[in-house]
């Protein structure tokens, strides 16, 4: 949620967000008028609630004469508190509902526009030239690694299996995601991948994405598409320690996504599908210090795909294609020979506090005998989305002869091989 505060002071900030967004000025205004009715609610229960107090109070100093009539007032104050706060609670979930319903206040310096309206800010590494390169799914079934056949037949379009040093592959490079986190300062944790509603909503991926959410309608948990949701939950309803700060974690789960509207999209190989695995790095931050870390993950994920020798382009993301909690993020898209295209593989999103007053994460500090509550910035990157990076791996480390190049930080977690090569008879 947006802090009201920079709502109240600053609305015309939050309506040139939403117009860079492409969103709906409207929401604004209803958040407006929403806060203003419920602070009115609130002023009068309060209202109320106190001269219910003093006349309660009058009823033993009241003469024989007068009592009469201050039973009456304090009866009829009795029914009208519990009308006003049964007003105040129906105002307090009409601001929840228009809360829930404006974006973050996207960063000015977030390029406004949609999807192919984002900033390239570097190159890194020269694309290879490969005469008449192969698709990754080509490469797969040559060297036995991916199976989608198989893996429609049982369980459906876009899900597969990993097979021989396709399975190797995944969890070497869980292994190497996992080992540079370790060295990056982050705690290293198994997530759970099915989260109550209240982690869902929280992190906002109930808005405009909940149609590509899994839901297991007889339990009321979602199937996360990131651990992100398990790691933003992880300290909900908490006060953290400020100077425990930063606490940064890098999860691993499966993840699940419907990816509606998507169709037509990449359907063939494992670049886009329902389910994968992934690393995912989270912190927590003091706000102040919200956009140096964002930096900082950027920087994380430059240095996990520069070990695995992909060239790519880091680019800052348009206002209308953030996710509602972001602010801004950059994603980090990596040559595909076969596609003569670069291709997201990370992204990372600066979410300030947004989520934090969603999950009501906040920090105590204490400085010249005062103590400070205030809510934290949560942040988000993927260090490696499993099925994905295979991908690249096998289309971007192409050999003429079939072979495919493996580079050399990975080469410890694959038994030092140096070329995947096809198995024999292939």
């Amino acid at each position: 949620m947006i802090d009201l505060r920079i709502l109240r002071e600053h609305p015309d900030l939050v309506r040139a967000s939403q117009r860079a967004r492409g969103a709906d000025e409207a929401a604004v205004d209803a958040l407006l008028a929403a806060d203003e009715a419920r602070r009115a609610a609130v002023a009068r229960a309060d209202g109320l609630r106190a001269e219910q107090k003093a006349i309660s109070n009058s009823v033993r100093s009241a003469t024989p004469d007068e009592r009469p009539a201050v039973l009456q007032r304090a009866k009829e104050l009795s029914t009208t508190v519990k009308e006003a706060e049964a007003a105040q609670l129906e105002a307090d979930e009409a601001l929840r509902q228009a809360h829930l319903a404006v974006p973050n206040v996207a960063s000015p310096d977030a390029p406004p526009g949609g999807e192919d309206d984002f900033v390239t800010l570097e190159l890194v590494g020269t694309p290879p030239t490969i005469e008449d390169p192969k698709d990754h799914l080509e490469i797969g079934n040559r060297l036995k690694a991916i199976d989608t056949e198989r893996g429609a037949k049982v369980s459906g379009a876009r899900f597969y299996f990993l097979t021989g040093i396709g399975a190797q592959l995944e969890l070497a490079l869980v292994n190497l995601a996992m080992a540079k986190a370790d060295t990056f300062g982050f705690t290293p944790v198994i997530a759970p991948a099915l989260v109550k509603p209240e982690a869902m909503e929280g992190t906002g991926f109930l808005g405009a994405h909940a149609a590509e959410v899994y839901k297991l309608a007889d339990d009321d948990l979602y199937l996360v598409g990131t651990s992100e949701v398990a790691l933003a939950g992880y300290h909900s309803d908490e006060i953290l320690d400020a100077d425990s700060l930063p606490l940064r974690y890098a999860g691993f789960s499966a993840c699940f996504r419907r990816e509606a509207g998507s169709y037509g999209k990449d359907t063939k190989g494992i670049i886009r599908v329902h389910w994968f695995d992934k690393v995912e790095m989270f912190s927590y931050v003091p706000a102040d210090q919200a956009e140096a870390e964002h930096q900082r993950l950027l920087a994380w994920e430059r240095e996990f795909l520069d070990a695995l020798e992909l060239s790519y382009r880091v680019i800052d993301v348009a206002a209308g294609d953030l996710g509602s909690s972001a602010v801004r993020k950059f994603d980090i898209e990596a040559w595909f020979p076969s596609q003569s295209a670069y291709r997201e593989l990370t992204s990372t999103s600066n979410c300030t506090t947004f989520q934090a007053r969603r999950l009501n994460i906040r920090s105590r500090s204490n400085a010249e005998g005062k103590s400070r509550v205030e809510h934290v910035a949560t942040l988000n990157g993927t260090l490696c989305a499993v099925a994905r990076t295979i991908a690249c791996l096998l289309d971007h480390h192409q050999r003429p002869d079939g072979s495919v190049y493996v580079p050399e930080a990975l080469r410890p977690y694959l038994g030092g091989r140096e070329l995947l090569t096809p198995p024999a008879g292939r």
